[in-house]
């Protein structure tokens, strides 16, 4: 059964004869004749019974009638449904970020992206890197925003790199307090305060262990904010990104010999994603 033989079935009882339900349609007689022919075969039982003058629906046709109704009436709500998605007067969009994301002001782009496309709700979720990734991965995100090191993973796709350097924090009391630049050698055996389950902790630890130096997590926790009024307590200090540490209040400095830097990606599944609102946040977040 197709949508088109219900339109027909439709028109005929319209119109009351086969020649106005052709003129309602735009097809010729004999096409509707033929549409309606095969729906009465695929449900094994006349539609109408044909007489000289007229059409009368049979007993089954009657049955049919509010059924067809109904189906149509979904149909054109689907369709209705489908252009607000697609012309963004509705929809939604679920985008991902870290904790620590300063490359981007994202409130500030999702505040003026709903202004633009007020009918479309946003989720915004904040969580680890390989949580993000996954989430991206299996539809459950369409955007993320994720700090990696490493390549990432072929299932998806990264729409914009930003470099971020990262920078010493430490209390005011600290050795290091009134230094601009430190050099990674010096924070050998410091107490720090980590960020923990982050893909921040895990370059850290990389990159200490590559220069020989001891990384020693004294205190952890995965909440920025918290990570910092620790830090500000005494507890040790930490290496956030440097945007973080000079907002933070707090005495920062530069890390050198090496510097420290990861890259941010914003991610997707496919190369042009299939949600109308993701397209269009995705073209403001890296227009």
């Amino acid at each position: 059964m197709e949508i088109r033989q219900l339109e027909h079935f439709l028109a005929v009882v319209r119109g009351g004869g086969f020649t106005a339900a052709a003129r309602d349609v735009h097809i010729v007689q004999s096409a509707l004749s033929a549409s309606i022919r095969k729906l009465e075969n695929e449900l094994g039982t006349p539609l109408f019974e044909r007489t000289t003058r007229r059409v009368v629906l049979t007993e089954a046709g009657q049955a049919l009638l509010p059924v067809a109704g109904r189906i149509l009436a979904d149909v054109e709500a689907a369709r209705g449904e489908v252009a607000a998605v697609a012309g963004l007067a509705r929809g939604r969009v679920a985008v991902g970020t870290v904790q620590t994301l300063t490359v981007v002001d994202l409130p500030g782009a999702l505040g003026r992206f709903r202004q633009n496309y007020p009918g479309v709700r946003v989720h915004v979720r904040d969580g680890m890197v390989p949580d993000l990734i996954a989430a991206v991965a299996s539809g459950e995100l369409d955007l993320s925003f994720v700090a990696v090191e490493a390549v990432l993973p072929e299932d998806v796709v990264s729409f914009r790199r930003w470099d971020q350097r990262l920078g010493l924090l430490t209390h005011p009391g600290h050795r290091l307090a009134r230094r601009r630049r430190v050099r990674l050698a010096e924070l050998d055996d410091e107490p720090f305060v980590v960020f923990s389950g982050s893909g921040l902790h895990s370059i850290l630890e990389r990159r200490f262990a590559d220069a020989g130096i001891r990384y020693n997590q004294v205190c952890e926790t995965p909440h920025i904010p918290l990570l910092i009024d620790l830090v500000a307590a005494g507890l040790g200090v930490s290496i956030v990104p440097e945007d973080i540490a000079e907002r933070s209040g707090l005495p920062c400095a530069r890390i050198e010999q090496p510097s420290l830097r990861r890259h941010v990606h914003l991610i997707g599944r496919s190369a042009v994603p299939a949600n109308p609102a993701a397209r269009a946040l995705l073209a403001q977040l890296t227009g």
